[in-house]
């Protein structure tokens, strides 16, 4: 308990001093039409009929302020339903700090509750210093590098529109220890139902060669709606015994008007 209040205590100590410092710093500045703040996106997990969970990306509805910088503070959780708690309870939450000018992350948090599978980490990328500040260590990283939520983040303020079926966006992921190579490939164009609607979509496929929020093994997709917006409107993986994934069911405080929206 020590040891953990002296860590909270340098690291709030760490941040006040440099507020002012970073305020001033010039930093790269990123056009967003995507999302802003008060955005809810809800989501059913599961295959098929079957719904073993629920999800959500959330971002704050006012800024949270880090290192003298306005950021979006990004929420995803998932949590299993009643039933399937029973036999193995999920809950899960990931938040990432992203500057609202530059499009980087400041901070990243996971909270992972899975069974009896637990694992705690959290981050601070000093983006200034190019660092990496966890409970274990400080680690040198790449200038605006990512965790894997805050790459997601990004990627959705890219302009997919203008890339073609087989393009790679390379970004870099910062995990635990470690800088790692996170390749975002556009895959196809497709027209796809769900709860919330048909929306023409972008399907987009990261590939992780470290850690974060998906296996590094995993092959996953993204259906991000085709246009300004580019709402995560399903999300897939394949598993032994067919596809999982997570499908809009309800979404608020969106930008803007959803253009791909057909139905």
């Amino acid at each position: 308990m020590k040891k953990l209040i002296l860590t909270i205590t340098i690291l709030l100590t760490f941040l006040s001093i440099n507020a002012q410092e970073y305020t001033k710093e010039k930093f790269r500045s990123v056009p967003n039409y995507a999302y802003g703040f008060g955005e809810t996106l809800e989501y059913n997990i599961g295959m098929k009929a079957l719904t073993v969970g629920h999800g959500y990306v959330k971002i704050s509805p006012e800024p949270v302020w880090l290192f003298g910088r306005k950021c979006y503070e990004v929420k995803f959780g998932a949590t299993s339903t009643k039933t399937l708690e029973l036999v193995f309870k999920v809950q899960d939450e990931f938040a990432t700090y992203v500057d609202v000018d530059g499009i980087f992350p400041w901070k990243y948090t996971q909270k992972i509750r899975e069974g009896h599978y637990k694992k705690d980490f959290w981050a601070l990328m000093d983006q200034k210093r190019n660092v990496a500040i966890t409970k274990e260590s400080t680690y040198k990283i790449p200038a605006y590098v990512y965790d894997a939520l805050s790459a997601f983040v990004s990627v959705r303020s890219m302009d997919l529109a203008s890339k073609p079926n087989g393009s790679i966006i390379k970004l870099q992921n910062f995990w635990m220890d470690s800088t790692y190579n996170l390749d975002v490939r556009v895959v196809k164009r497709e027209t796809v139902k769900v709860p919330a609607g048909k929306f023409k979509c972008i399907v987009v496929e990261p590939h992780l060669s470290g850690g974060g929020l998906f296996n590094s093994k995993d092959v996953v997709w993204i259906w991000l709606t085709d246009d300004d917006r580019k709402i995560p409107v399903k999300i897939g993986t394949k598993i032994i015994i067919g596809t999982v994934g997570a499908e809009l069911t309800k979404y608020s405080g969106i930008r803007g008007e959803i253009k791909s929206k057909i139905e």
